[in-house]
């Protein structure tokens, strides 16, 4: 079965950095658009940042741009997003997941369009 799984989360203070990974259980990961997304306590799930297969074509929320990268290594089969000045409102569990679209540009931040989903970490952010 087909699995995304999440790990790099943890407590941190603001100003500091994380680097999350996500797995993937089978190589056909490697050709579909993924994304990240998150949701905070209370909230609804948000879109974090999205990456076409070949890594070429990136997306970002305004909330996270310029501080987020979102990054792939299809030869590992993993997605990374990397954090940089974290503030304390990006306190959540952070998911990552995939399209089965494998579309040249194609990236997404509806999560309709997104198939598999990993079970989510948390990211903790102290002031």
């Amino acid at each position: 079965q087909a699995q995304l799984v999440e790990s790099g989360g943890g407590r941190v203070q603001a100003g500091d950095s994380l680097r999350l990974s996500c797995a993937a259980s089978e190589r056909t990961f490697s050709t579909y658009a993924m994304g990240w997304f998150r949701q905070a306590p209370g909230k609804e799930r948000d879109f974090v940042a999205a990456i076409n297969w070949s890594g070429g074509t990136t997306d970002y929320s305004d909330s996270v741009k310029g501080r987020f990268t979102i990054a792939r290594d299809n030869a590992k089969n993993t997605l990374y997003l990397q954090m940089d000045r974290l503030k304390p409102e990006d306190t959540a569990v952070y998911y990552c997941a995939s399209t089965k679209d494998s579309g040249f540009w194609y990236l997404a931040r509806g999560e309709h369009a997104y198939y598999y989903w990993g079970q989510g970490t948390q990211v903790t952010v102290s002031s």
